[in-house]
C-alpha cells in the first residue's frame, strides 16, 4: 500500500502546564511515528483562537507533517477525540 503526506495541526488546552503540554505532544510524535513518518514539527505557541472553544479564548498550537498508510488518519483522529487537553484538530492530505 501507498504511503501519503498528511498534515497535522490540533490546539492543546492553556490550561495545561508546560510539563503537561511536553509530553501530550511527545504522545503524538511516538503515535506518528510507530505508524508512519514524522517529517516535521512546527510548535506555533499560544496563540489568541477565533472564537472560544469550552471557555478558552487562547490555544497553544502545534503543526505536524507526516506520511502513513491511508487507514492512519482515522485512528489519529479517534486519539484526539479521546484525550484531554486536545481542544480541536485537523488532518489534511497533501497532494503530490
Amino acid at each position: 500500500m501507498v504511503e501519503r503526506k498528511y498534515e497535522t495541526v490540533f490546539i492543546i488546552s492553556p490550561a495545561l502546564d508546560d510539563e503537561a503540554r511536553a509530553n501530550l505532544i511527545e504522545k503524538f510524535k511516538n503515535l506518528i511515528s510507530s505508524n508512519g513518518q514524522l517529517l516535521n514539527v512546527e510548535e506555533w505557541g499560544k496563540r489568541r483562537l477565533a472564537y472560544k472553544i469550552d471557555k478558552h479564548a487562547e490555544g497553544y498550537y502545534v503543526l505536524m507533517q507526516f506520511t502513513s498508510k491511508p487507514e492512519f488518519p482515522r485512528e489519529l483522529e479517534r486519539v484526539y477525540r479521546i484525550t484531554d487537553g486536545v481542544i480541536r484538530f485537523l488532518i489534511v492530505k497533501l497532494e503530490k
